[in-house]
């Protein structure tokens, strides 16, 4: 294996953005510590960092054949969601503007903050699982397939759930 840190894995934005990606994970493994304003604090703060920092990643390209390996499972995923959801209570429902459907409907679409988290979630645990394989491939090719789903769809989820979760913390703060 080369160590060099020239190599892309191990240039200062994409540290900086992994290192946010596992604060994001950490802190939902253990959400069930905190109370909900917590919670809506913390992803105030750490959510649009990690777009900024998927923002500021350098392109690359993939390195091996096939996907980087997939570790969250689909029980680990619902387990966060519904937590999410539980803590949230009606809350945890918005109305979306900025979805593909939203063209085609009379009807408003309702989203979920708690199912756009799992997702966020889903994508930088996975990315940052291959990362701890210290196997530059695998860690590359997690990082490429990582920020091209943040160009197809959890950018887009993140930068949405925002608007909810601002409403609540201000709404919060109104009522105190």
């Amino acid at each position: 294996m080369n160590t060099s840190s020239t190599h892309y894995v191990y240039q200062e934005p994409v540290i900086e953005f992994v290192t946010v990606a596992v604060q994001i994970c950490l802190y939902l493994e253990h959400i069930s510590e905190h109370e909900k304003s917590d919670f809506i604090e913390k992803m105030l703060c750490l959510l649009p960092l990690l777009y900024l920092k998927a923002r500021l990643l350098p392109k690359n390209t993939e390195e091996l054949d096939g996907y980087p390996e997939r570790f969250v499972t689909e029980q680990e995923y619902e387990d966060l969601r519904q937590f999410i959801a539980l803590n949230l209570g009606s809350d945890d429902a918005y109305l979306e503007v900025f979805v593909e459907d939203m063209r085609y409907s009379d009807e408003p679409i309702t989203a979920f903050i708690s199912e756009n988290i799992a997702d966020i979630y889903q994508e930088i645990k996975d990315m940052a699982y291959n990362y701890q394989t210290r196997e530059e491939s695998v860690m590359n090719d997690a990082l490429v397939n990582c920020l091209e789903a943040f160009e197809q769809h959890w950018g887009q989820k993140l930068l949405n759930v925002l608007r909810p979760l601002h409403l609540l913390a201000t709404n919060n703060e109104k009522d105190m």
